[in-house]
């Protein structure tokens, strides 16, 4: 059995454990002594994780996002079938170009390709599939293949009296200046004042801090839960809600200091960084944080 017991074991479970023979008061004993697995555990075709004293089982998002993880992908990483680079929108193409160019973050040659190749080399493919991060930045309607793929923008007198709404829908690349058009323009009334003769407009909420909380909010949004980004514009303070979480041990702190980039998105992560929208340094907490101090 002291043989027997770790191979079946290890062949149901997917799991080690060591089996140790004891003696006491002339009685023999087997002890089982088995490591917290940071994982579920695979028991005839279901996973299960522990919690607490009992046993849960994995389903649904959480099933699939952990699958995924143990064939080192990612939710956004993940081959589409059926659509061809002929059927993405052609203005976010032409936006990706002209905001990479700017930025310098990718090989100028490269942008003269056709946007096939353009895919390709911003690893947007999965052999001869597009992965679900091309659908969300390039497709003219994303949401006819991810639930909740769009944004919803709403300003509140208070939690319960909502006054009024946008949807903001298409690309994800396209997404991103229509939304903070929309903030700047209708939802944030800039607070005049004058200095002798001059006319001084000052938003209530400083504007790189308010980019860099919406492409948070894009960028690490878990896309598998199928509810949209929603903005909550209130008359002293902003509320962005995406379904999303940190990564494994972080806390608010760490976001609070210097900490290293974990996009939950890596594909979509990586397009908006070539495109320079966004740094992949982890300095985006700590840029809203000194934006908003020096405001």
């Amino acid at each position: 059995m002291l043989e027997e017991l770790p191979n079946q074991i290890r062949n149901l479970l997917g799991i080690l454990v060591e089996v140790n023979h004891h003696i006491e008061a002339k009685h023999e004993y087997l002890e089982l002594v088995v490591e917290a697995y940071p994982y579920p555990v695979s028991y005839r075709g279901r996973y299960y994780r522990r919690s607490g004293s009992t046993n849960q089982e994995s389903r649904g998002a959480t099933l699939d996002a952990f699958l995924l993880q143990k064939q080192g992908k990612r939710w956004d990483g993940v081959p589409t079938p059926g659509i061809t680079a002929a059927e993405l929108n052609p203005a976010a193409f032409d936006l990706f170009r002209e905001l990479a160019a700017r930025s310098d973050r990718v090989d100028a040659d490269v942008l003269q390709d056709s946007n096939e190749v353009l895919l390709e080399n911003l690893h947007l493919t999965h052999g001869a599939y597009l992965k679900r991060a091309a659908i969300l930045l390039f497709h003219p309607e994303p949401e006819r293949f991810v639930t909740g793929a769009y944004v919803k923008i709403g300003y509140f007198a208070t939690n319960d009296d909502l006054r009024h709404q946008d949807e903001v829908q298409g690309p994800l690349l396209l997404q991103v200046d229509r939304i903070l058009s929309l903030l700047q323009n209708r939802y944030l009334q800039a607070e005049v004042r004058y200095e002798g003769s001059v006319r001084i407009e000052q938003r209530p909420f400083p504007e790189d801090a308010l980019r860099e909380a919406l492409l948070n909010a894009l960028a690490h949004k878990d896309c598998s839960g199928g509810a949209p980004v929603q903005i909550s514009v209130y008359d002293d303070h902003l509320l962005f809600c995406n379904e999303g979480q940190l990564p494994d041990q972080w806390t608010v702190e760490n976001l609070q200091r210097k900490h290293p980039s974990k996009p939950f998105n890596p594909d979509v992560a990586n397009s908006l960084f070539r495109a320079g929208y966004i740094e992949s340094w982890g300095r985006g907490t700590l840029k809203m944080i000194t934006e908003c101090r020096w405001h």
